[in-house]
């Protein structure tokens, strides 16, 4: 089974007329600011507005959400339209890029929806419940050609992508295993009740941060995932998902991770540790890098970038613009459905899976 990674790294060429398939035919686009669309007035549409707004070549028209006060307040706040139904905001605005930061559950269908206005998508992740949901929106996109990326945001992280360039290097020898630990509270009040209904969430910690895990570990080592094995546990008070798990995998490589992750009270942790046949690194992404060559870790200088959101949105303009894949494809946020769904087999059945 054949893996193609992206590297991240992106710059923004701005051509005066450029082709652009869409809805199976091309089209030539005059050099223009890209007009954005956000699907979603949640937290995270904040971080979108504000990259969108920090990001040459792409500005925000509206934002769509059921909640009018939320909706009035980013309107006023960025300039923009506001709409209480996503669907009559695509019809009005025709957005050339549509952000779907709408609960997991609705990622299918209003990604369809935007596709079939023509939008092009900055896909929050999970990029959808499953694997055959993650199907139809690839082959919607593909027969409108429409540009996909998933905001897999691991790719766009200045410590994830120094530590990268470290396992590409072979400074430290060949990648021998990687840990990965991740605990922080997840069944807090203030967390909303769909993210604790596996129906609508796909899954508790890890269809929300595992996907997170699983991605930066197939990023880092440029190898995707083979086999799983798993267990989950519930002891939460609200919801029906699972609120800690422990993965092993297996990378077509051959090096071997793991993923331990807890929702339940104790320190907060997001670190990573690569351990190499001549050394070790650890990360702990957005804040620091570390490596160790025998001795103690010792502190990395860590070149600084954009913010990931901003980087993201620079990656799908010039994605469109020069008429070819992003640097997160569908495809490959299918994969991280793939491996999730392999996952859950595994912790229901106590054997190892593979990944379909």
């Amino acid at each position: 089974m054949e893996s193609r990674f992206q590297t991240g790294e992106c710059s923004v060429s701005i051509y005066e007329r450029v082709s652009v398939k869409k809805k199976g035919a091309y089209k030539m686009q005059e050099k223009r600011e890209l007009r954005v669309a956000v699907l979603g007035a949640g937290i995270i549409a904040g971080s979108h507005l504000e990259a969108i707004s920090a990001t040459p070549g792409v500005t925000a028209c509206a934002v769509a959400d059921l909640d009018q006060a939320k909706v009035g307040e980013l309107a006023e706040r960025w300039g923009i339209k506001g709409f209480t139904d996503y669907r009559e905001m695509l019809r009005n605005e025709l957005p050339d890029i549509a952000v779907i930061a709408l609960p997991h559950f609705l990622h299918k269908e209003a990604s369809l929806a935007a596709i079939a206005h023509g939008a092009h998508l900055m896909l929050e992740k999970p990029m959808a419940l499953s694997t055959a949901e993650c199907d139809e929106i690839i082959s919607a996109a593909e027969q409108a050609g429409i540009r996909v990326l998933v905001g897999h945001t691991q790719h766009y992280i200045a410590e994830n992508i120094e530590a990268r360039r470290w396992v590409r290097s072979g400074e430290l020898g060949p990648l021998v295993m990687i840990q990965d630990n991740r605990h922080l509270s997840y069944f807090r009040d203030t967390r909303p009740s769909w993210f604790l209904d596996k129906a609508l969430s796909g899954g508790g910690i890890l269809a929300n941060l595992g996907t997170h895990s699983i991605d930066k570990i197939q990023w880092l080592s440029d190898s995707a995932v083979s086999y799983v094995s798993a267990s989950t546990s519930r002891h939460a008070d609200r919801g029906n998902v699972e609120g800690s798990g422990m993965i092993y995998m297996r990378l077509q490589s051959g090096v071997s991770a793991t993923i331990v992750q807890s929702g339940y009270p104790g320190e907060v942790r997001d670190e990573t540790e690569l351990i190499f046949a001549g050394g070790m690194l650890k990360l702990a992404t957005g804040r620091s890098l570390w490596v160790s060559r025998g001795g103690p870790y010792e502190p990395l200088e860590v070149p600084q970038t954009a913010t990931p959101f901003e980087r993201q949105y620079a990656e799908l303009a010039a994605a469109i613009r020069d008429g070819r894949e992003t640097d997160c494809p569908p495809a490959y946020a299918r994969g991280i459905i793939g491996v999730l769904e392999a996952v859950y087999r595994s912790a229901e059945t106590g054997r190892e899976q593979e990944v379909l």
